[in-house]
Parts: C-alpha cells; structure tokens; sequence
C-alpha cells in the first residue's frame, strides 16, 4: 500500500519568538493533508520550543490538528524534567490520524552533556533518553532519531532489527561543513537498514542552505536545499522485498542494493559480542 510524505522545510522563527511557528505548523499539517500526505515530517525542535525554561507545549495543538486532518505528524519539542529549570528531554513526536496520545522518541545520542546548553539557537541541559522504540502505523512500522545520530549507525540499525521500515531523521540548523557527510549519511542509514529515511531542516532565512531529503535503499526520491514542503509518493514494498530476499548470483541486474541485510545471510552477531562487552568496559573505565 503505498502512501505520500510531505516533508516540509520552514523558514522558522528564531528560538525567541518560538510561539510564532506553532500556527504555521498547523496550517502546513492542513496543507500536507489536502495534498494527500498521510504523513508530515517536520524538522527538530519544530515547532519548539528550543529553550527552558519551556513557553508552550505544542503537542495538544498538533495532536488534534493531526486526528482533524486524518495525518501523521512528525515534530519536536521539548520535555522538562520535573523540578529542574534548565533540564530537558529533547523529543521527536509522533502524532496520529485517529487522535491517541502522542507518541514521543526522547534523543538517546550523545551520553550528554552536550552542546545544547548556552546556544545561540538551543538553550537547556540535554539529558538523554534510554530506549529505542519503534510504533506501529497502517502503513508499517516508523523509527524516530533525531539530526545527528544519523552519525551512530548503531541507533538507524537498532530500530531497523525491531521492524522499522520508515525512519525519520528531522534535523535542527543550516549543516555548514558538514552539509556533505551528512546527505551521505542520510542514504547510508537507508541502503545498509534497507528502510525508507526522512529528514529536513529549520531555516531562519531562505538563502540558507537546507537538507530536506527522501531516501530509499535504491534512490533518493528527494532531495531540496530550498524552503517549503515537498510531497512524495512512497511504497514499502521494495523495502519488504529487499528484507525478504537472499543476495544472489546476478542479483545486480535487478537489485540497486544488497537483499536481505537484516539476514541471517549477512548478520553474524557471534562475531560482535566481545567487541561490544570490550566496548562495554572501556566506556565504565572511562566514566570512572
């Protein structure tokens, strides 16, 4: 069954005024859905906020927009750690088309403390969350991570081995340097979890470069720098065929990737134990 994605790419407003993007998301949620997207990717931290002590909480507003409009919607936010003034969670959220509450991804990448404290764009104590789930949909099972653990191949493939065929990656800022590692990365984390990927970025001005990106196993069906939303029409077969299907003699004629990479054909996590108790102990040792 196939289905359409509409990946926006705003132009947001800056971290202090935060408030300011919650109804412009709402109108893009209703734009996606009259486009027929039945899911819509926004980026990190969209629509906010991005700093603590938390302003608003925009998930009410997006759940109900999402049951109204009958769409997922992909977002972020942040989640206050009770009696703390500076500390948070930072989440990816999932909001359904039938109005249950709101599924969330708290980052788990880096340990932390990190970069998000003293920013010019964020501005609180990032804690890390401690799980990796996966939620089920009608149209197959959705991964959520967040920017740049597009780095730590670890977090696309933990939630490819639970059965997620459709991962989001919304990321935060213009990337500057790393703009070409990370657009690599993106169809990386598709062709080796053999998974549909999705990420896009917030804009502060239209001239920044963005990264809004749709990537398949085979073919990146999307790729913009520019602001806006975008609409792709996706399907989950060629993901459920190349998991199903064994690598063979001449499989290049018709395959653009590798079969069956989440296989027992190509897995052998005998060989991984001891390099993961190894790396185990040597992260004790130096949190010491």
């Amino acid at each position: 069954m196939g289905f359409r994605v509409a990946v926006v790419q705003p132009v947001s407003h800056p971290p202090d005024r935060a408030e300011a993007n919650l109804p412009e998301a709402l109108r893009w949620i209703e734009r996606g859905a009259a486009e027929g997207a039945q899911f819509v990717c926004f980026p990190e931290s969209y629509p906010g906020p991005w700093r603590m002590p938390a302003s608003f909480d925009p998930r009410p507003a997006v759940r109900e927009a999402a049951a109204r409009h009958r769409v997922h919607v992909v977002f972020g936010t942040l989640e206050p750690l009770e009696g703390e003034t500076k500390a948070a969670y930072t989440l990816v959220c999932l909001a359904y088309p039938d109005g249950r509450p709101v599924a969330e991804y708290r980052r788990t990448h880096p340990r932390g403390p990190w970069i998000y404290l003293g920013g010019r764009r964020w501005d609180f104590r990032y804690v890390p969350g401690d799980a990796l789930p996966v939620f089920e949909t009608e149209f197959g099972k959705v991964g959520l991570a967040m920017c740049s653990e597009v780095y730590v191949p670890e977090v696309a493939r933990a939630l490819a081995l639970q059965g997620a065929e459709l991962l989001f990656l919304p990321a935060g800022v213009d990337k500057k340097r790393l703009w070409s590692t990370w657009r690599t990365l993106i169809w990386a984390r598709a062709i080796e979890n053999l998974a549909v990927v999705v990420t896009t970025q917030n804009l502060f001005t239209p001239e920044e470069r963005g990264l809004a990106m749709l990537a398949g196993p085979e073919e990146i069906l999307l790729e913009s720098t520019a602001a806006g939303m975008f609409v792709v029409d996706v399907s989950l077969e060629r993901v459920r065929y190349l998991r199903a299907t064994r690598d063979e003699l001449g499989a290049w004629e018709h395959c653009a990737t590798k079969q069956g990479l989440l296989s027992d054909q190509w897995l052998r996590p005998e060989l991984y134990e001891g390099m993961y108790r190894t790396l185990r102990a040597k992260v004790a040792a130096q949190r010491e």
